[in-house]
């Protein structure tokens, strides 16, 4: 039996997901799938339910964005989940490997794929940068640390995932996914990119980007303010503010930021040292 679900979140886009659940019925391997929509207002649940029998559909009816995922989570039966979006799918044979490192390491809980972007099949930009971790290899894992990933291009081990708490339902989608992983390093779990294990992202024009950039800005804000020492915190919050005087983008992103402080202060937890210096790291090899 596969010991991989793949947890598919949606909203909206009903041709693109019978793509991708066409790509992922295909895997010879054959993986259960948990496809959570997020309050459609197409024909998304009743598409998938008539062409896609074997697919669970967890229809939610509000939209709960990337918190989706972990609805989808919770139902899975098998020890570890991979994260596909509507419009993106896993290669062929890429879900055993990473099946077999997690069972040869039981420390890790975050395999990142090497994500191929559309037609051309470019590697992802943010998966050629951990490829190159500044944070090197650890003794014994199959792959480069990191502290960060792509959420539609990772497998995840479930317990861990689900003992952390999972994505943040305040984030959104756009760049939630460094709360998860700095929460999961906090906790003692390894993360690692994997090159061999490969997933397929094309991404939808049925997206506004300018809204996306803006809840990415406010959420790597709201990370800092959660997680990060009060001057890491005063340095990045100055240089968005800074941003803000010219770029549309940025004065949203620190504005909602801001509106939305009270609440969000109410889970600062700050990093422990070591991580801290593995976040500090990963800051400088991306500058």
């Amino acid at each position: 039996m596969p010991a991989v679900t793949v947890v598919v979140i949606t909203r909206d886009r009903c041709a693109e997901l019978v793509r991708a659940l066409g790509h992922l019925i295909e895997l010879p391997e054959q993986p259960p799938l948990i496809v959570v929509d997020n309050g459609s207002t197409d024909a998304t649940v009743r598409t998938v339910r008539s062409r896609f029998p074997s697919v669970d559909v967890v229809a939610l009816g509000t939209n709960l964005a990337a918190a989706g995922r972990t609805i989808g989570v919770r139902r899975a039966t098998t020890p570890y989940v991979a994260f596909a979006d509507d419009d993106s799918w896993w290669a062929p044979g890429a879900l055993p490997t990473a099946e077999r490192l997690l069972d040869a390491h039981p420390r890790l809980a975050v395999i990142a794929a090497r994500t191929l972007v559309g037609l051309d099949e470019r590697p992802d930009a943010v998966g050629a940068d951990m490829a190159v971790s500044p944070l090197g290899f650890e003794p014994g894992l199959p792959g480069p640390s990191i502290l960060g990933f792509i959420a539609c291009g990772a497998v995840v081990r479930r317990d861990a995932y689900l003992a952390v708490g999972g994505f943040s339902a305040r984030f959104g989608v756009g760049g939630e996914e460094t709360m998860l992983a700095w929460d999961l390093a906090r906790a003692g779990w390894s993360l690692v990119y994997v090159d061999s294990v490969v997933a397929h992202h094309h991404p939808s024009p049925v997206r506004d980007v300018a809204a996306r950039r803006r809840r990415e800005v406010r959420n790597a804000l709201w990370a800092a303010w959660l997680r990060r020492p009060l001057p890491v915190v005063a340095r990045q919050t100055a240089a968005v503010a800074r941003r803000a005087l010219t770029d549309d983008v940025a004065r949203g992103g620190l504005l909602d930021a801001v509106k939305g402080l009270l609440p969000v202060l109410a889970d600062r937890r700050m990093l422990p040292p070591a991580v801290e210096r593995r976040a500090r790291l990963v800051e400088r090899g991306s500058a």
